[in-house]
């Protein structure tokens, strides 16, 4: 548009210079100014629009949410100082093992296996470990995970359980609340048939049918 409008002014300024009757000349110089307006108009608007910045890409992406599997299987044993878990997984590459070992828990991640990803983790262990000597090592058709032990003790289970059959025993509180507590836990805890026979046995002891079960406590 631009150079449209340019060639149009300078075949007018042309014509404005070999005109010579008085009425030519006024209309030309009238078309000349107009012609002026327009490209300046135009030649505006093109700077304007070179300087609008190109849209920046900040090259963000969007991470793919991780899906796992469940492992199929695994197993683990003990000795004084270790706890290893056997997990039963062909094809682990180890450079795709992410670990997290932390005093309570533990987390090992597997990816890429044969399209798949695996996980196992558990939010809080039976007792505590010592996360920078634990480690994983893959061997062809399974993993190992190691946990070493911040004690020397016994392990009941992997998982965090807590004992409701050891009774409490506060020396400021009353000696039979550790009692009534390991009453309790039973109470709840027992099947149908052990219900009935706590509840009979308090009740008679209330009544006054049996002794009380807990007097020689008392």
């Amino acid at each position: 548009m631009a150079e449209e409008l340019t060639l149009d002014l300078e075949e007018l300024r042309h014509l404005h210079e070999i005109a010579k009757r008085p009425r030519i000349l006024s209309l030309l110089t009238s078309e000349i100014r107009n012609l002026e307006k327009q490209l300046s108009s135009e030649t505006s608007s093109s700077a304007r629009a070179s300087q609008i910045p190109a849209p920046i890409s900040t090259g963000t992406t969007v991470s793919p949410v991780i899906k796992y599997s469940p492992l199929a299987s695994f197993s683990w044993d003990q000795d004084n100082d270790k706890v290893k878990i056997y997990v039963s997984l062909e094809g682990v590459d180890e450079s795709k093992i992410e670990s997290e070992f932390k005093p309570n828990s533990f987390d090992v991640k597997f990816h890429d296996i044969q399209g798949k990803n695996y996980r196992c983790a558990i939010v809080k262990l039976h007792k505590e470990i010592v996360p920078e000597k634990c480690k994983v090592l893959v061997k062809p058709k399974r993993v190992i995970i190691t946990l070493v032990k911040a004690s020397k003790v016994n392990w009941l289970d992997l998982h965090f359980k807590e004992d409701k059959l050891k009774p409490t025993m506060d020396k400021e509180k009353d000696p039979m609340a550790g009692i009534m507590d390991l009453m309790k836990n039973m109470y709840e805890d027992g099947d149908e048939e052990m219900k009935k026979t706590i509840a009979k046995a308090w009740t008679d002891a209330r009544t006054g049918k049996t002794a009380d079960p807990l007097s020689s406590y008392r």
